[in-house]
Parts: C-alpha cells; structure tokens; sequence
C-alpha cells in the first residue's frame, strides 16, 4: 500500500488522526476513516463500530478488546496488529492483510474473512462461528480451540495450521488444503469428514 497514498495526521471531531497516536478508549463510532495511516496507532477499548478502514494502514495498531462489529476494513492492512479480545462480529475484511497478527479470545462470529491473508496469526480460542473464509490464507496459523461452527474454509489455505481443540463441526472444508495441519483429539470435524486422507497430522497422545 503506497504510503503517499494514505491521509495522514488530521482531525476527525475532536481526535488527532495520525500514525502511533493514540487514541485510547475513544469515540469513532461510523467514522470515515478511508484510506488512513494509522500504523501502530493505539486504538484499545476503542468504538469502530461500522466505521470505515477500508484500503487503511492499521500494521502494527493495537486493538485489544476494541468494538469493532460492522466494520469495513476490505484490502486494509493490518499486519502484526494486536485484536486480543476484541468484537469483529459480522466485519467485513474481505482481503484484508493480517498475517501475524492476534485474536486470542477475539469474536469474529459472521465476519466476512474471504481472500484474506492470516499467515502465521493467532487465533487461539478466537470465535468465528459462521465466519466466511472462503480462499482465505491461514498456513501456519494457530486455530487452537477456536469455535468456528458453520464457518466457510472452502478453498482456504490452512497448511501447517494448529487445529488442537478446535471446534470445526458444521464447518465447510470443500477444497480445502489441510496439507501438515496439525489436530489432536479434541478436534471436532464436520460430520462425515475424513482428516487423515485431507493430510492432517495427529499429535500423539499424552
């Protein structure tokens, strides 16, 4: 995402809008924020609620525990950035970069992850039942007791991904590449499903 490109350092209401500000538990509830750098940016207890981040740089920001539900925040760029806690339910991230970053305990029940890029990031005990990750790239990423009933992985990428307890039942695996995957026996299929002939790996019992 070309840097010169993004709006950089402006008010938004009565809030300073720039890369690593911070903005800590503050109020952008619907706010317009299209196209802006705000790279490392502290944003954690904060209202994005159906506010716009679409094709925005958020690398490095911290989300922690932020309301995010309804966001748009299509082809943005969120590498390395921390949504620990946080509500993305029913976002739209269609495309979105997030590899590397983390979503323990994060809600991203209906999100709209298709096309996505989460290389590498953690997931663990995140919820995204009913989420769509259709062609989604999850490899390596860690989805250790996720509940993820309903959710849509048909064409993702989840090679070398940890599946350790998570919940898949319901899921859609139509196509998907579990080459490597890692799962133990608290992993939940889709009814039907066969793990070991899609290439998953099973860790050896305690």
């Amino acid at each position: 995402m070309g840097e010169g490109l993004l709006r950089q350092e402006f008010w938004y209401r009565s809030h300073w809008i720039a890369p690593e500000a911070d903005l800590v538990d503050t109020d952008l509830f619907g706010a317009d924020l299209l196209l802006t750098d705000l790279f490392g940016a502290n944003l954690s207890r904060a209202d994005l609620q159906s506010s716009n981040l679409a094709t925005s740089d958020l690398s490095g920001a911290n989300l922690s525990k932020a309301r995010l539900a309804g966001l748009n925040g299509v082809a943005a760029s969120f590498v390395c950035a921390n949504f620990e806690g946080a509500d993305l339910g029913v976002a739209n991230l269609m495309g979105a970069k997030l590899d590397g970053s983390c979503f323990v305990g994060a809600d991203l029940g209906g999100a709209n992850l298709a096309g996505a890029s989460l290389r590498g990031a953690n997931l663990t005990e995140a919820r995204l039942m009913g989420a769509n990750l259709f062609r989604a790239n999850l490899e390596g990423a860690s989805l250790r007791q996720v509940k993820s009933t309903g959710a849509n992985y048909s064409d993702a990428n989840l090679r070398s991904a940890d599946l350790s307890g998570a919940d898949l039942y319901g899921a859609c695996l139509c196509q998907t590449d579990l080459t490597g995957a890692v799962a133990d026996q608290e992993t939940r299929w889709p009814e039907g499903f066969d793990s070991e002939a899609a290439g998953v790996i099973f860790k050896a019992s305690d």
